[in-house]
């Protein structure tokens, strides 16, 4: 009973980490037309205040190990760039398309796990990367449309993303608190975008400004939800319900901001979140 009630905890948890996430993005695009670099700077100034927040909190050493330095670099790249990339994304081809290409992370995560964690994927995995990628085409639409280079863009956010993850968890593994890699993280993503906004600043009304502000506090939500979620429960087990952000996004953009996806961008969906809901449920009998 209380391993049952211990994985509802973490489907609520998850999918108000979903929410936030989505709220994000909403937010984001509502800011209107202001540089990339800007938002970003926002979205992880609010997210380094809170992180410092937590970490002086948990009382953790500012440490780490030499070993570790290279693979804490590459978190704070990876996962910068691939925040800056969806940010892009965002505006040029809209929320739902946007997050369900940032939500092809899990399936970039098997590739890059296989030379920095030396894990051999099982065939299930394989093939379901093969699948959600022939999924991703659907949304990317190659060809000669304006919106293919963006759509790129969005595809490297997923890519940047499940690259970090996978460092995160090497790290994780060896013994580095989750609170100094956030921490580490905000900062290097805070300063990276800083230079832009000093020389590349936009002026911004009192809405964009409020608009920008929520979408740290929706990160920040979203960071504390997925961080607590899998506190309660294994990813094995709950991690679909992540896919909910998308259908968040696609209920945000048709209602608020009159972007409803087209014909191809659904199937790509359905491609997308069926075979992750089939790769759940393979992975959750193995462990019956």
């Amino acid at each position: 009973m209380e391993k049952a009630s211990d994985i509802k905890k973490g489907i609520v948890c998850i999918l108000l980490a979903a929410l936030g996430f989505s709220l994000m993005t909403f937010f984001v695009n509502l800011s209107g037309d202001l540089p990339t670099m800007q938002k970003a700077f926002f979205r992880n100034c609010i997210a380094l205040v809170f992180s410092s927040f937590l970490l002086f909190r948990s009382k953790e050493n500012l440490h780490f190990e030499k070993k570790n330095a290279l693979d804490l670099a590459c978190r704070c790249v990876f996962g910068t760039s691939a925040l800056i990339a969806n940010f892009y994304a965002i505006d040029k081809i809209g929320l739902a398309d946007s997050n369900m290409l940032n939500k092809l992370s899990p399936f970039f995560a098997i590739l890059i796990s296989i030379p920095v964690l030396k894990e051999k994927p099982k065939n299930v995995d394989i093939i379901a990367t093969l699948i959600a990628f022939t999924g991703s085409l659907f949304i990317i639409k190659p060809g000669f449309s304006m919106t293919m280079g963006p759509a790129l863009i969005g595809l490297y956010g997923g890519f940047g993303a499940g690259t970090a993850y996978v460092f995160v968890r090497k790290m994780t593994g060896e013994g580095v608190k989750p609170p100094l890699i956030v921490f580490c993280f905000s900062l290097f993503s805070s300063l990276v975008t800083l230079p832009f906004l000093i020389f590349d600043y936009t002026p911004m009304s009192g809405k964009q400004l409020l608009c920008l502000l929520m979408a740290g506090s929706c990160a920040t939500l979203g960071q504390f939800g997925i961080t607590t979620a899998y506190k309660y429960a294994p990813a094995r087990e709950i991690s679909v319900f992540d896919y909910t952000q998308v259908l968040f996004a696609v209920a945000l953009g048709i209602i608020f901001l009159g972007q409803t996806p087209d014909i191809f961008s659904f199937i790509g969906y359905g491609i997308i979140i069926g075979i992750a809901v089939y790769r759940w449920h393979v992975t959750n009998k193995k462990y019956a």
